[in-house]
This record gives structure tokens, C-alpha cells and sequence, in this order.
């Protein structure tokens, strides 16, 4: 769950959300959001990339509205903002209008410090939002998720959900919430076990590990099960993705010991070994392939196709083509 400073109103004139983990930093977003909207249901909320907020622009979304209504104005990517636009930022955090929440999304790390630092300077309201590397952390997530939702799990549970769903916040998230919905009572090891490492076959990660060693047959066969069954499509995109980036990491990583390398990309070292050999008939080029079909395939099944399912199929059968490119180079 997302950190937050002993000053914790969602309302607070300036909301700095910092790190790297996409679910907490929207999380900490619909927060701000829900809050105001409670407050004012015609809240104006202004999601902004940092592209999309130019020198100037600011000024424009704080400037006083003549029926004093409220807005939320959120800064996605805050980081990658330019030298004169940040300024525009600071100047605003001198003085913050009333009525307005200003929501500052922030990856942490040197670039844009300057800015970081001054929205703390300023007295921001700050949501920590790391990546959760290590296993006792996802493992304390899963835990929070049954506490937010009122239901009790054994502790066997929790991790038999981190080892059978992976690193994957949003599916760790995805997972408590089906489990919630569909079992009344304590979830147990066993319940776990049967609505996932007893699904192997219909898992989301079935299906990103046949496509990427180039099995089409039995991925989109593993797909349409996995469908069938109640998999969400966005797990299923995202498997994809953590499968093909994995092999573009190690692809672009120098030889080592498993241990080495499993340190040096953030994987455990039984996935190193899977992956080199799952590796073996993709190039460079396929891996960009591959990776633009699994964004095209997120757009599809999050609102920008009419057909989620064939979104995934093409995706699937455009990885499995990848797979194989070296031996048809």
C-alpha cells in the first residue's frame, strides 16, 4: 500500500505522489479525486501528461473560475517537465489557489529533484509509491488488500498468492478483489490453490510464456481457455508484456551466473534460466515487435478497440511470429 505523511488530507492544496509503481501513483490519484468529488460533485478534474502542460498552461488551469468551483490538476510523469514549466510549477507552490488540488506525479530519483524538492519545501502532502522488489513486500501489499476490503486470509494464503501470481501489482490487486468477491468466509491456501496454481493452463502467465517461445497453437489455445474461465484481458496484456520485456533484458544483459544477473535485472534466478531459454529464437527487432503488439493490444482491451479478444489473439500470434525470427533471418 502507498506510504503517506502524518499530514494526510486528500484535500491538501498540493499532493506529491513519488516513485515508480504505476497502481499506487493511480491509486493516490483517484483518492485526491473521490475526495474532492465528496466535497463537490461538479469537481473539473484536468489529467495532464507533463507534454501536455506547457509554460503558461498552468496559470491558465488555477486562474480563479467566476462560480468558484473546484478542480483537481493532475501532473503525470511531473519529472520530464521543462526548465520553464517547472518554474511556472515552484512559482504556483509559493501561493496555491484556493479551491484547487494540484496532484504532482513524481518517478523519485535525480531528475526533476529540483522540482521534488520544492513541493516538499512548500509543505506538499507526499504518497510514497515504490516498486515493490522485494518478496516480504509484495507479500505485506496482498496482505493490506484483504484488510482494505474487511476480509481475512491466512498468512499461508497471501503467499501462496505472491508465489502463484508473480510481481505484478495490478494482478496482485486484481487477484484479491476476484477472491473477495467470489469466497465468503476466510480464504485459505487451498482456495488460492484452486482458483490459480490449480489453474495453470488458464493463467495469464500460461499464456505469455507459450507465445514467447513461439508455440501459436497452444498460446491462443491457452488464451481463449483462459478467457472462457473469467481471466481479465488486462492480466493477460500484462503478462505479455513482463514475458517480452524479460526477454529484452536479458537479451541486452552481459553473460554471468544466474545469481548475477537475476541481481543486476531485478528477476529471481529461477527466471533467469527460464528465460534464456525461452530467448533463444528472438532478436532485437522481433523484441520491438513484439513489445509495439502488446501496447497496441492494452490500448484494445482498455476502451480503444471494439474486440478485446482479438486484440489479445493478434498479439499473441504477432509474439509467437517474433519468437521465431532469427531462424527465418
Amino acid at each position: 500500500m502507498a506510504r503517506k505523511n502524518a499530514s494526510d488530507d486528500p484535500l491538501a492544496p498540493v499532493t506529491l505522489a513519488v516513485g515508480p509503481e504505476e497502481l499506487l501513483l493511480d491509486r493516490a490519484v483517484r483518492e485526491v479525486v473521490a475526495a474532492a468529488k465528496a466535497a463537490d460533485a461538479d469537481t473539473d478534474v484536468r489529467d495532464l501528461t507533463s507534454d501536455q502542460l506547457q509554460p503558461g498552461t498552468l496559470a491558465e488551469l488555477v486562474s480563479p473560475s467566476l462560480f468558484a468551483e473546484r478542480k483537481v490538476v493532475v501532473v503525470r510523469d511531473a519529472q520530464d517537465l521543462s526548465a520553464d514549466t517547472v518554474k511556472d510549477v515552484k512559482t504556483y507552490l509559493s501561493s496555491p489557489a484556493e479551491e484547487i488540488t494540484l496532484v504532482l506525479l513524481h518517478a523519485g530519483g535525480a531528475k526533476g529533484k529540483g522540482l521534488l524538492d520544492a513541493a516538499r519545501k512548500a509543505g506538499a502532502r507526499e504518497v510514497a509509491c515504490p516498486k515493490m522488489t522485494k518478496p516480504a513486500d509484495r507479500l505485506a501489499f496482498v496482505r493490506g488488500e484483504f484488510r482494505t476490503a474487511g476480509r481475512s486470509a491466512t498468512p499461508e494464503a497471501c503467499q501462496a498468492l505472491v508465489d502463484a501470481i508473480g510481481s505484478d501489482l495490478r494482478e496482485l490487486a486484481s487477484a484479491v478483489t476476484q477472491l473477495v468477491a467470489d469466497v465468503e468466509g476466510t480464504i485459505d491456501e487451498a482456495i488460492v490453490g484452486r482458483y490459480y496454481t490449480g489453474r495453470a493452463e488458464a493463467s495469464s502467465f500460461t499464456v505469455a510464456d507459450r507465445a514467447v517461445e513461439g508455440r501459436t497453437a497452444e498460446a491462443l489455445e491457452a488464451l481463449r481457455w483462459s478467457l472462457s474461465t473469467g481471466v481479465a484481458p488486462v492480466l493477460i496484456t500484462s503478462a505479455l508484456a513482463q514475458g517480452v520485456r524479460a526477454i529484452g533484458k536479458l537479451s541486452s544483459a552481459r553473460g554471468g551466473r544466474p545469481a548475477d544477473l537475476a541481481r543486476e535485472l531485478g528477476m529471481p534466478p529461477w527466471k533467469i534460466d527460464r528465460v534464456r531459454q525461452q530467448m533463444r529464437g528472438w532478436t532485437p527487432d522481433g523484441v520491438a515487435v513484439a513489445l509495439r503488439a502488446v501496447a497496441e493490444a492494452d490500448a484494445g482491451v482498455k476502451g480503444g478497440g471494439d474486440d478485446p479478444e482479438y486484440a489479445l489473439e493478434k498479439a499473441v500470434v504477432t509474439i509467437a511470429r517474433a519468437a521465431r525470427s532469427r531462424g527465418r533471418a
